[in-house]
């Protein structure tokens, strides 16, 4: 077993995004919106900080109660959305009951979402056309790459039906000609499934869950979780320790997420890059 950190990767990307970064005659402008304090949303949240500085991207966070007044909210989206200094709007999910992802992800400027949530996005994704990917998907698709893995009629399995990861992430695997199957909670004999697969994904959101028994001989195994256990470990989907039949394991962290942020960055410095030639 490989383990396939995402140092390599990330160090591409970071340079890219620096680059362009450097180039401009401001600073791109990153504002990340989060909602509570979720662990994982945290060290998210933590993670891209990090790499923002970098890149030489400045980043703002805006944190709201899960509780916020919803018109209050929106109202000061709208403007965020409006504010010519900001490049990027970066929202943490899942959203709390009050707050309707259809209306914010709808009323987001397409050119300003940096993770493939605007509804334009979505559609050109699922068209094939060029657009804005989501982060995380593009980060695992980026790490196959780096690896030298071939996609082109190899069985893929994706664990978790997110719009976020899962669905995404299938369509970009179905562009480059993998043949693909989508697990999620309903799944029977999941484990049998998964044992098809040349290539996993594990985005299902469950501590260490996909073992050994999950793994055919000689699969890559892509590991999105971010989990945090209640003694405060950062631990993905995977127990990594039993997965010696693997070809290619990635680690949490170090792995997928690290890539996360830096694709992150490149799309930031990429929408300023659009609106200063643009303007």
């Amino acid at each position: 077993m490989n383990i396939l950190k995402g140092a390599e990767t990330a160090k591409a990307l970071t340079e890219k995004a620096a680059s362009i970064a450097d180039s401009l005659r401001r600073p791109p402008k990153l504002v990340i919106i989060r909602f509570g304090a979720e662990g994982s949303d945290v060290s998210y949240e933590n993670g891209a900080k990090k790499r923002m500085a970098k890149c030489h991207i400045d980043c703002e966070s805006r944190v709201y109660e899960p509780d916020t007044d919803p018109e209050e909210f929106f109202r000061e989206f709208a403007a965020l959305n409006a504010d010519e200094d900001v490049d990027g709007i970066l929202v943490l999910q899942p959203l709390p009951a009050g707050i309707s992802a259809s209306r914010l992800f709808s009323s987001m400027d397409p050119e300003k979402d940096m993770d493939g949530a605007a509804p334009e996005n979505r559609l050109r994704l699922f068209e094939g056309r060029k657009c804005v990917y989501p982060c995380t998907p593009e980060a695992v698709i980026r790490m196959i790459e780096q690896a030298g893995i071939e996609l082109k009629g190899k069985r893929a399995v994706v664990i978790g039906r997110s719009l976020v990861v899962g669905k995404p992430l299938a369509m970009m695997l179905l562009e480059r000609h993998a043949t693909v199957t989508v697990c999620h909670s309903r799944t029977e004999n999941l484990t049998s499934v998964c044992r098809e697969a040349d290539i996993l994904i594990a985005a299902v959101g469950r501590a260490e869950m996909i073992d050994g028994s999950y793994i055919k001989e000689g699969a890559a195994v892509f590991d999105v979780g971010i989990n945090v256990t209640s003694d405060g470990r950062l631990v993905g989907d995977c127990l990594t320790s039993d997965l010696s039949k693997a070809s290619f394991v990635t680690p949490v962290p170090g792995g997928v997420g690290s890539v996360t942020t830096s694709v992150l960055a490149l799309h930031v410095a990429e929408a300023a890059a659009k609106k200063l030639a643009d303007g």
